[in-house]
């Protein structure tokens, strides 16, 4: 087993960690942007948010959704289905020996087209932008495992 003082120096590993870490912080952006709309819009779900508008029938108003909100919503719920999937993946792939051309060039394309996709949904950009920057980086989920199994292999 490796200690981790190798996998630090290991340029894969690193390059792999420094693109999860971008990816996982842009993930944890979209809560606070979440936030953001939600107390721009006034649009809550939950009772104990609205507290501060008052009590009784004055709060339930901002007990609603919102379409901006439920926009950035999807967009966070896309990259838990998206980033989650790539962080294990690409440990995988980081730990099965692959080039590092080839791994920056998987890390740095799916990072892209994470980063694209939000765009997409925020501005939102004209399909098919939002789509091929999501089938972008599933494919390159898809590269990762396909090439972990092919080093790995062991039946």
């Amino acid at each position: 087993m490796a200690k981790a003082t190798q996998l630090i120096n290991n340029e894969v590993f690193r390059a792999y960690a420094t693109y999860a870490a971008i990816v996982l912080l842009k993930m944890m952006l979209m809560s606070l942007i979440t936030a953001y709309f939600r107390i721009t819009r006034k649009a809550f779900v939950n009772p104990e948010d609205t507290a501060s508008f008052g009590k009784g029938e004055s709060a339930k108003k901002y007990l609603r959704t919102d379409p901006d909100v439920e926009r950035v919503r999807r967009g966070h719920l896309n990259d838990l289905e998206n980033i989650v999937p790539f962080v294990g993946i690409g440990l995988l792939y980081a730990l099965s020996g692959p080039e590092l051309s080839s791994a920056l060039l998987h890390f740095r394309i799916f990072t892209g087209a994470r980063i694209l996709h939000t765009f997409a949904y925020l501005i939102p950009l004209p399909q098919p932008g939002r789509g091929l920057s999501w089938a972008v980086g599933y494919a390159v989920t898809f590269s990762m495992a396909y090439n972990v199994l092919k080093a790995t292999w062991l039946l």
